[in-house]
């Protein structure tokens, strides 16, 4: 009877996520997540400062710290269309618009909307979590995995049945113990072209980083521990000094735009 409550309460979840208007949503265990790949390599990988990094007195770059009362993660995706790249685009200046990106601020609403009804209807305690890790996020692709979203792609990013690579994430933690709704059983990857690896300007696919002697896990970055995050920064970094400067609708100022690398994305043909 619990059980059949928990469920129908992480269905209703799902519903109102979507109501918000998020295009996928899923429910992960808490516990589940700290023994996931990234939560476990995340404070043992050298080198993992950089653009998705940020430096935090007393906090060790890559470390999760979880809040005690947490035993639930819900996640929401929105699409992120070849035809919306400004869901994206990182801006800088101005006011409103200041270090955000408008996907974000989508995603950002529908985390509030969805906190607010679920606080008022179970009396849980909602943690709306920030992006980056060292401010108190959690690493949102296990997040979707776990929660049945897709897999990892040999890209190393999230991969699922109706977008591919193409979405963007956004996750809290609550302190209810909520049904999981996966890990689902779909991998598009395992006999693909590799589209999204040859069209890396940065080749960050082309060697071995890490292995599962070194780790202990079988799961690694780029699935086998051929990802570069280095290299991967080293684009990000292009992207940020090419910044253009715009004008956006509202602001007084011009702003700077920072339109990220997404070659990878791009080229995998799942859910294109």
């Amino acid at each position: 009877m619990l059980e059949d409550l928990r469920v129908g309460l992480s269905q209703d979840i799902i519903a109102k996520a979507k109501e918000f208007g998020a295009d996928l949503a899923g429910i992960a265990r808490v516990e589940d997540l700290k023994i996931s790949p990234s939560h476990v390599m995340g404070g043992q990988i050298p080198d993992f400062g950089g653009v998705g990094a940020k430096e935090v007195d007393g906090r060790k770059p890559g470390v999760v710290e979880w809040p005690k009362s947490a035993k639930s993660a819900i996640v929401i995706a929105i699409a992120h269309p070849p035809e919306k790249p400004e869901l994206d685009w990182w801006v800088l200046g101005g006011k409103s618009a200041a270090g955000n990106t408008a996907g974000n601020k989508v995603l950002m609403s529908i985390n509030k909307k969805l906190a607010e009804w679920l606080e008022h209807e179970t009396g849980a305690q909602c943690m709306k979590l920030p992006y980056h890790v060292e401010f108190g996020g959690i690493y949102m692709k296990d997040t979707a995995v776990m929660a049945g979203l897709g897999c990892i792609g040999k890209n190393n990013i999230l991969v699922t049945p109706e977008f591919g690579p193409r979405q963007r994430l956004r996750v809290m933690l609550v302190d209810i113990d909520l049904a999981p709704t996966g890990p689902i059983d779909f991998d598009p990857c395992v006999d693909c072209a590799m589209f999204c690896r040859s069209a890396c300007p940065q080749k960050v696919f082309d060697a071995q980083i890490y292995t599962s002697e070194e780790y202990g896990l079988t799961q690694l970055p780029g699935r086998t521990g051929v990802y570069s995050r280095p290299l991967c920064n080293k684009q990000m970094d292009i992207d940020t000094a090419n910044q253009q400067v715009v004008v956006v609708e509202g602001q007084e100022e011009p702003v700077k735009k920072t339109m990220f690398c997404r070659e990878c994305e791009l080229a995998c043909p799942v859910g294109a």
